[in-house]
């Protein structure tokens, strides 16, 4: 695989530290994306390559973030070739004790999933077309099916649907900028995932592995192999798609 220069935005997340750490030890240039100093260093301590990673704080939510990071990565010399739009905030899927969410943590939802992407997508585009090459988004199999009242004790009280809501808008607006940005040669694809082990208990993992074809949840190992394919030449006649890694999740 090429080695060229990677944004990952939320690169300090369960999924961007797997992607930032496997890049940056691979002799990749990787430019992340974090909101929280503390992470940042531990990621930087974790990576053999130190020269290999460059950390900007930003808080991608707040009006013209996305701009201003661009022009701030531009200003130090550095042109980015792919971009991965990873960022999230857990605290934009609260949901009340009915199971209802709020006007503000659905806006929000949809801004961090889907506003920014855009943002980050066009303002590359614009100011370094020349360039860019691929972006990739991240997905879930949320945004192609709605959420399965069996896996969760509650019902789904506290299953987020702006979670759903907000993924179903990355999914189209990967085919809308892959439409757009085509005629430059530059690829726009997502990765849907399926549920990933780590973060939940043993009761869980056994009712999500009841309902998977696959029978199980997808391990932190398995998440780079999508990212490592659209990146590559091999994909090169793939654009505009939402590929499933879920284990067959959305296959019944």
């Amino acid at each position: 695989m090429t080695k060229q220069t990677i944004l990952i935005t939320g690169g300090t997340g369960k999924l961007g530290k797997i992607f930032s750490k496997h890049f940056a030890d691979n002799g990749w240039k990787v430019v992340v994306t974090s909101t929280n100093i503390e992470k940042a260093n531990e990621l930087k301590k974790s990576i053999k390559m130190h020269e290999n990673i460059k950390i900007f704080l930003s808080d991608l939510s707040k009006p013209n973030a996305p701009k201003e990071l661009i022009e701030s990565i531009l200003d130090q010399g550095i042109e980015i070739n792919h971009l991965v739009n990873n960022a999230r905030s857990l605290k934009n899927l609260y949901v009340d004790d009915s199971g209802f969410s709020s006007r503000k943590d659905m806006a929000q939802e949809y801004l961090l999933d889907v506003i920014v992407p855009y943002e980050l997508a066009t303002n590359l585009y614009l100011l370094q077309k020349d360039a860019l090459k691929t972006i990739i988004n991240i997905g879930s199999q949320y945004g192609s099916v709605a959420a399965n009242p069996h896996l969760y004790k509650d019902n789904l009280a506290h299953s987020p649907i702006q979670y759903s809501l907000a993924k179903a808008g990355v999914h189209h607006l990967t085919k809308e900028l892959a439409v757009r940005f085509a005629k430059n040669d530059i690829r726009v694809n997502c990765v849907a995932y399926g549920g990933v082990e780590g973060r939940v208990d043993k009761d869980f993992v056994k009712r999500y592995s009841l309902l998977a074809p696959m029978g199980r949840m997808l391990t932190e190992e398995e998440v780079l192999g999508p990212i490592e394919f659209l990146l590559t030449n091999s994909s090169s006649s793939v654009t505009g798609h939402t590929i499933a890694a879920d284990g067959g999740w959305t296959i019944w």
